[in-house]
């Protein structure tokens, strides 16, 4: 039985708070000396990154989709482990899952998984009396979710705060926090999404220190903490990487990273050195070579449109990629990783390991995914199934090579992604801890 004290934050819709209440609670927590975990539910690899500056610890995804349900309280246990208390940040509205999927993949779904009481943040900028109509319906739609407080966010005045609160009393929920509108921890948004932390470094410390601000002086962090100890122990085991025997030199594994390639899963890392190789972190934007002795290459999501000048004017390293690729070492690319190793993007030289072409699109492709593997790859066999997500403003032409990475089965059947010797590249965000075998696998290769 593993007891680890924690609260899922969850709103109503998007564009109530939640980022900002849930970054706050950490940073407010860890400013008290406490070992914070912090969890985002949903496929979102920005927000883990401002997670991750608010407690010195690793953002970590909860994504029953492409998990499965099963493997949510191992993965939080395993996060969460020796920490005093875990804050779990929601996806979208409460109730809100998988398309067509029921309460697949929604913060209420994760919330029972974990049995862990939730904090319903509420916009509360435009409504007095009404919420508690609000307030009550949430509570009630769902009696296995646990909905313990309430904190009313965009505030305006004493006197809308006393409102509020009269409204509540009669909804049975304490008011754990009243924040005021504060535009001065706004953080920058794009077309996907938040301004990665690794963009904008210092101004995201500002920005998450002040949050941690807003929400000690506006949020009861005593009764939140009572309410995050009140969560029953859980009897799932932590997961783990698996590991496996290894003989001779541990191989070295390139990881893109800095600041256009910052989509990443804190697993995979782990996936990779339980598998037996040395992961080496390196910068495209900077770094002039690859690791020495690199013998695989991970490439991964990100942003390469925004430093596609960038990444074009680093020739060597441009060249280095495309000299390990045509070796036939294995390489796997997710997304960003799959642009640059096209021939081009918007007009810009990149790798040209794929022959393809990107560019920006005003269309944005986002959802989950059910996928086959095509053909066997460096991450696969012929036939293995996966479940990923979509998430990009950009086109690919052509969007699949003479043998395709993935069968893509639903929403809509299409073949996409390229395997080309030790080449994986695809659009298809995964989630390697739902099928460890594709660390184990490419790390073999690299090994040959």
């Amino acid at each position: 039985m593993v007891s680890v004290p924690r609260l899922v934050i969850a709103a109503p819709a998007s564009g109530s708070g939640k980022t900002t209440v849930a970054t706050g609670l950490m940073a407010a927590f860890a400013g008290r000396g406490l070992a914070v975990s912090p969890h985002k539910v949903g496929p979102d690899y920005i927000d883990p990154g401002y997670h991750a500056l608010a407690t010195g610890r690793p953002g970590r995804n909860l994504d029953a989709y492409m998990c499965g349900p099963d493997l949510i309280a191992p993965l939080f246990t395993h996060g969460a482990g020796g920490c005093d208390l875990a804050v779990v940040e929601g996806v979208m509205g409460l109730y809100d899952g998988a398309s067509g999927q029921g309460e697949l993949a929604s913060t209420a779904q994760v919330s029972k998984l974990l049995r862990a009481p939730v904090v319903l943040v509420v916009d509360a900028s435009s409504q007095s009396r009404s919420v508690a109509a609000l307030v009550h319906g949430f509570a009630s739609w769902d009696p296995e979710v646990r909905i313990g407080g309430v904190i009313l966010n965009k505030v305006a005045s004493d006197r809308h705060e006393a409102l509020l609160r009269e409204a509540l009393d009669e909804s049975g929920l304490p008011v754990l926090g009243v924040l005021r509108r504060a535009p001065q921890v706004a953080t920058p948004s794009r077309h996907l999404g938040l301004v990665p932390v690794a963009e904008r470094q210092a101004d995201a410390l500002d920005a998450v220190r002040a949050m941690g601000e807003r929400v000690r002086e506006g949020c009861d962090l005593d009764a939140l903490l009572a309410l995050a100890r009140s969560a029953p122990a859980l009897s799932d085991e932590a997961w783990e990487p698996e590991g496996f025997p290894q003989e001779g030199s541990r191989p070295v594994v390139a990881v893109a990273g800095g600041a256009a390639f910052t989509f990443a899963y804190a697993e995979h890392a782990e996936l990779l050195t339980a598998a037996g190789a040395e992961v080496a972190v390196f910068d495209p934007l900077h770094d002039e070579k690859l690791p020495s002795g690199t013998a695989g290459l991970v490439i991964g999501g990100g942003f390469p449109e925004v430093y596609g000048p960038e990444l074009s004017a680093n020739e060597p390293l441009r060249r280095a990629v495309t000299e390990l690729a045509l070796s036939g070492a294995p390489v796997a690319a997710e997304c960003a990783g799959l642009l640059y190793l096209a021939r081009e993007l918007d007009g810009r030289p990149m790798c040209g390991v794929l022959d393809a072409s990107a560019r920006m699109s005003e269309r944005l492709t986002l959802g989950y995914r059910q996928a086959v593997a095509v053909a066997d790859s460096v991450l696969a066999a012929a036939g293995t199934r996966l479940r990923g997500h979509e998430f990009h403003r950009t086109v690919l032409e052509p969007g699949a090579g003479a043998t395709p990475a993935w069968g893509l089965l639903q929403p809509e059947r299409r073949v996409e992604g390229f395997v080309q010797g030790g080449v994986h590249a695809s659009y298809l965000h995964t989630h390697w801890a739902a099928e460890p075998g594709v660390a184990r696998r490419f790390v073999e290769r690299c090994r040959g």
